[in-house]
């Protein structure tokens, strides 16, 4: 689904998409109409403007993260602030890509946004990680003991906080990706978390990224 409030970006943007092979399954302009529409419409991927007419970008994360928990959603927009982006992060967006990338790379990002692959612009990585590192800079209550996890699920989690990608994972560990993608989908559950920013996140608490 693809929510813009500028018609032909937003048109060439669904275009873009159908001609690689994705379906379009609903476009719109406005936010609440946006949530409306994708609670009928139940898009896997939900390709987002931070600037609406009605309500922010954030309040749209925040409404289809209500009706729709498991969709992804990833931020086009042509704002790089850094407040920006962890807004968008933190109310739940898989990714922030800005309006100046390439085609291939939006295309891309689309692909690995859907495969639950956190996906930024370079540059904006490194702002959220650092945010993270600032949040785990608070200590962890005494009783919050970490869930035992396997010697390869530590390790896959090691690797996933320094930023890779599951497929360079699964080259650096001779797995393969959905053995990959398994290993994530173990951690998550075991730590209660819901995607794999957050999962970063974790992995930063407990000093994983060394």
């Amino acid at each position: 689904m693809v929510v813009d409030d500028h018609p032909m970006w937003r048109e060439g943007v669904a275009r873009d998409l159908t001609e690689a092979g994705h379906l379009v399954v609903a476009t719109s302009g406005e936010g609440r109409q946006a949530v409306r529409v994708a609670a009928a419409a139940r898009p896997d991927v939900v390709v987002l403007d931070l600037q609406l007419p009605d309500v922010s970008g954030v309040e749209v994360i925040q409404g289809l993260r209500a009706v729709l928990p498991e969709v992804r959603v990833l931020m086009l927009s042509a704002s790089g602030e850094p407040q920006s982006v962890l807004d968008a992060v933190k109310a739940g967006a898989t990714g922030y890509l800005l309006k100046s990338a390439a085609p291939a790379e939006f295309l891309d990002a689309v692909r690995r946004t859907a495969a639950g692959e956190p996906v930024f612009t370079p540059g904006l990585a490194g702002l959220v990680l650092g945010e993270y590192r600032r949040l785990a800079a608070t200590p962890a209550a005494p009783h919050d003991e970490a869930p035992r996890l396997t010697e390869r699920e530590t390790e896959v989690l090691r690797l996933v906080a320094k930023g890779l990608s599951y497929k360079q994972i699964a080259e650096r560990l001779g797995l393969s990706h959905r053995t990959v993608q398994n290993h994530v989908q173990n951690t998550l559950g075991k730590l209660q978390l819901h995607n794999r920013v957050e999962l970063t996140r974790y992995a930063i608490e407990r000093g994983l990224d060394g």
